[in-house]
């Protein structure tokens, strides 16, 4: 398959939305090569991978269009001068705020169980914000806006967890119930924001999330 979903082309990057199941990288094994930076590749053969979602996670992916590009904006994903926010639909009704609450809880790889993370004193700082978009008592669910501050390994889906509102859909983290009550993970990157480095100019690109 080669089907791609383009939100923005310019020639020095480009803005993908991948879908839910898709690799952002190839992974290992031939039933693993099949992913967005191999789609992006057959059509921009010089596209460089900038960042990455969870497979199960769909939404907007950034890619470069020749080194120089790659480095500036993997520096401003570093130095969080890139403004990303998602969407989710989580376990329980969570009380409705215009004020932003936040997680605040150090993660680490779960040797035993990888690729699974785990909340550790002894990890990495790891921050998310979150907000009420939309209670859904009919489905025991809430519809949350969320702002990762730090960009680790499945950080969203462990921080959610952590407070007792795990993403439905969630094969590694929730259990048999979550799994069941959506047909994949419920989560969905839906704006990154950040200055164009060829010109300084602000870019924003939205992608509305595939379920309500």
């Amino acid at each position: 398959m080669t089907d791609l979903h383009l939100i923005h082309e310019d020639p020095h990057l480009l803005v993908l939305d991948k879908p839910a199941g898709l690799l952002c990288v190839p992974g290992r094994g031939e039933d693993k090569q099949d992913c967005l930076s191999a789609r992006a590749m057959r059509r921009w053969p010089e596209a460089l991978v900038v960042h990455r979602l969870d497979m199960a996670t769909s939404g907007l992916v950034l890619m470069a269009r020749n080194p120089v590009m790659q480095r500036a904006l993997g520096d401003a994903f570093a130095s969080r001068q890139v403004s990303k926010r998602y969407e989710a639909i989580v376990d329980g009704l969570l009380p409705t705020s215009d004020e932003w609450s936040l997680i605040d809880a150090p993660l680490m790889a779960d040797w035993p169980r990888r690729p699974l993370q785990k909340i550790d004193a002894a990890g990495k700082p790891s921050q998310t914000r979150w907000r009420v978009k939309q209670p859904l008592p009919e489905r025991r669910a809430s519809h949350l806006w969320l702002e990762p501050l730090t960009g680790r390994s499945h950080q969203l889906r462990v921080h959610l967890l952590s407070i007792g509102h795990p993403i439905l859909g969630d094969a590694l983290y929730g259990d048999e119930d979550i799994q069941r009550r959506a047909p994949r993970l419920l989560l969905h990157a839906t704006v990154l924001e950040f200055e164009h480095p060829a010109d300084g100019r602000l870019c924003r690109f939205e992608s509305p999330p595939p379920f309500a």
